[in-house]
């Protein structure tokens, strides 16, 4: 059985969001579309499977758990590390 692809887009507006917030996430076509969406609007996209897996569990509209504090400062620091 193949596994479908997975993909979770946040947002993080420093002095406005406590902490990141799932604002879009799907599987298989809605997961390639939120992909897609994010290389045409120019928004980095980083791939950890683990990660997405963990964060599937959250709602849209509804900020990560403190459990993943850790992981999405990483990446948050990645991506503004490419985007400077």
């Amino acid at each position: 059985m193949e596994k479908k692809k997975k993909a979770v887009a946040l947002r993080y507006e420093a002095g406005k969001d406590k902490a990141p917030v799932v604002v879009a996430k799907g599987k298989g076509s809605l997961a390639d579309r939120i992909i897609e969406l994010a290389q045409e609007n120019k928004i980095p996209v980083v791939k950890d499977k683990e990660l997405v897996e963990a964060m599937m569990n959250v709602e849209v509209f509804e900020e990560i758990p403190p459990v993943l504090y850790e992981a999405i400062a990483r990446v948050l620091v990645f991506v503004k590390s490419i985007k400077d």
